[in-house]
């Protein structure tokens, strides 16, 4: 049976197919979709985990236990779980264990764009790389078998173009296998330093055998052609590689590492110039020229951003394809939705000049014009751990112009042992969680505080007043952004308290459904342009709501675009803005 299938899709295909007994991820562009996708086959049973560590940790015990399991994250929820992955290659495992790594070269939607075939080499672990959906599907399938006959995990390696392209796969379909049997073996699975030791050494004998394994292994392969060129590569790096060099000698490697010396020499032997083709880091090339070889690769090919035909080929060939003709579109940067929740406390936070520390979520994008609020965004966590020591830094006068702000799936993720810190260490930070019900920013997956499971099942749901009270929080505020008045009030009541403060901003996401549907049923908003003072003013322009634009020197809010809130209401010192009904009738 032949499907059209994106790379995530495929992954999840492939793991189905694979008799995969478990799953766990925590949503991250470009893996998400993997685990949603996963979630609809009834014989895996698939969670959504508070962060990377947990699922890898979960995912790790079930094989263990015997089950074949998987966990997926995208490349920067791999440094979140690197503690456990560097251990579990000297653990092994019983069921097989695959690992899938969700690279995001470009940084699409990160903060940095590492390349995570270092971890395999670190690790010391067998990695896969699929070029296309097919090969997604397929490498998942064989990285299980991998995995349990040389009792090792497996990192699939995935970038943005396979995870989210689509490709027609040949499927197949699941071939049942149970559980196998948990035998007790202390000296084989607790690393104290006396059994870890010996670990270290069967760990280096298996990478022996595993670089025998990369050098017969199908997915690694020469494909014959003209003997000028020879070009080494791997990934999405393949099709590009061989779009602008079809006729070429192509050392094709599903399995990077470790890397195949043997095959490698073979192929070089056949060819008079080799290339390297490979996007970020020169992985590949290090190996070639560790063995002694002279290469064409990151001297030429760009080690930063996504490779393209057009560039690949432009520093190879010294080609260029022509130009399009440049289109007049208009800019559209990125912003947060019209009636977002957190527009209000980013308007807030800009008027009092306070220092945000910020982290990673929708609300990131209020480091940009007009709200221009954040002041840092690392990773995820960082605001509340980072507030506590800038407060230490610049004393108690800084803690009261300065915040932590994260979001609801972030604080869970990696909040809360920052906040344990601020109470245990006597700190006086404000926190404030910014709680729309949902990890918004990658397509509104439940989390722990939602009460629901990824597939929709009803769960207990923690309640983050009672959590920061439990840790030592006694100057907890519950507040609905969009009541600007209620924010101040909150700001300046929390900023003055001597002690620790959280603030729960409390309202839903605008695009899930049940606030959506409640939303349409608010008037628009209309501006009356004989009341506004248009560019004199210009406030309601500074929440940065989308809906809300220039004409005729005037604000104007387009109503295909408003949801009915009020914060615009709330920001206009002229009364030139009223519900449409109302407007209507002249009231």
């Amino acid at each position: 049976m032949k499907l059209l299938l994106s790379g995530n899709e495929a992954i999840a295909r492939g793991a189905w197919e694979a008799s995969c007994h478990v799953a766990a991820a925590y949503p991250g562009t470009p893996s998400t979709e993997i685990l949603e996708n996963i979630a609809f086959y009834k014989e895996i049973k698939a969670e959504w985990a508070p962060n990377e560590k947990v699922a890898f940790e979960a995912m790790l015990g079930a094989a263990i236990g015997g089950a074949r399991a998987l966990v997926a994250m995208k490349h920067v929820g791999l440094n979140v779980a690197a503690d456990p992955l560097m251990t579990s290659a000297y653990v092994g495992v019983n069921g097989g264990l695959v690992i899938i790594s969700a690279d995001d070269p470009g940084m699409h939607s990160s903060q940095n764009e590492q390349d995570n075939r270092v971890f395999a080499k670190f690790a010391k672990i067998p990695l896969f790389e699929p070029s296309d959906s097919q090969e997604a599907y397929e490498f998942v399938k064989l990285a299980f078998e991998i995995s349990e006959k040389y009792d090792t995990p497996v990192i699939v390696r995935s970038t943005t173009r396979i995870s989210h392209a689509k490709g027609i796969v040949d499927v197949g379909e699941r071939v049942e296998l149970p559980v196998k049997e948990y035998v007790k073996d202390p000296q084989k699975y607790t690393m104290i330093p006396a059994f870890a030791r010996k670990r270290h050494e069967i760990l280096e004998k298996r990478l022996v055998e595993l670089k025998k394994l990369s050098n017969s292994i199908e997915i690694n392969r020469i494909e014959p052609g003209d003997t000028k060129i020879g070009i080494v590569t791997s990934g999405i790096s393949y099709q590009y590689a061989r779009e602008v060099f079809p006729d070429a000698t192509v050392l094709k490697l599903g399995m990077p590492f470790p890397f195949p010396d043997e095959l490698f020499k073979k192929f070089a032997s056949t060819v008079d110039t080799i290339y390297v083709v490979e996007e970020l880091e020169p992985f590949l090339e290090d190996h070639v020229r560790i063995l002694g070889y002279s290469v064409i690769g990151k001297d030429k090919i760009p080690i930063t951003g996504e490779l393209n035909p057009q560039i690949v080929r432009k520093a190879l060939k010294g080609e260029s394809l022509e130009k399009i003709p440049p289109q007049k579109a208009v800019k559209r940067p990125p912003a947060l939705c019209p009636g977002c929740p957190h527009l209000g406390i980013f308007f807030e936070l800009k008027k009092k000049r306070i220092n945000v520390m910020g982290d990673i979520g929708c609300y990131t994008l209020a480091v940009l014009p007009p709200l221009e609020s954040i002041d840092t965004t690392v990773d995820m966590g960082f605001s509340v751990s980072s507030v506590h020591g800038f407060n230490l830094a610049r004393g108690e006068k800084s803690a009261k112009k300065s915040v932590a702000v994260i979001g609801d799936s972030t604080f869970i993720h990696s909040g809360i042992t920052g906040l344990i810190d601020i109470v245990y260490n006597k700190g006086f930070s404000t926190v404030i969680i910014l709680d729309n019900h949902t990890t918004a920013m990658t397509g509104h997956q439940p989390h722990p505080a939602t009460g629901r499971t990824i597939k929709g099942e009803p769960t207990k749901k923690i309640d983050f007043v009672e959590l920061a009270r439990a840790i030592g929080v006694e100057d907890i505020h519950v507040v609905d952004p969009h009541d600007l008045k209620a924010v101040r009030k909150t700001l300046k009541s929390a900023l003055n308290y001597p002690g620790p403060s959280v603030i729960i901003t409390d309202r839903p996401c605008v695009l899930l459904p049940d606030e959506w549907k409640k939303l349409q049923k608010n008037p628009k908003k209309v501006v009356d342009p004989e009341m506004c003072q248009g560019d004199k003013c210009g406030n309601c322009f500074r929440l940065g709501c989308p809906a809300i634009v220039w004409k005729d020197g005037k604000a104007f809010i387009d109503p295909l675009l408003c949801v009915g809130c009020d914060l615009c209401i709330q920001t206009c010192p002229f009364d030139a803005i009223h519900p449409e009904d109302e407007y209507e009738k002249g009231i």
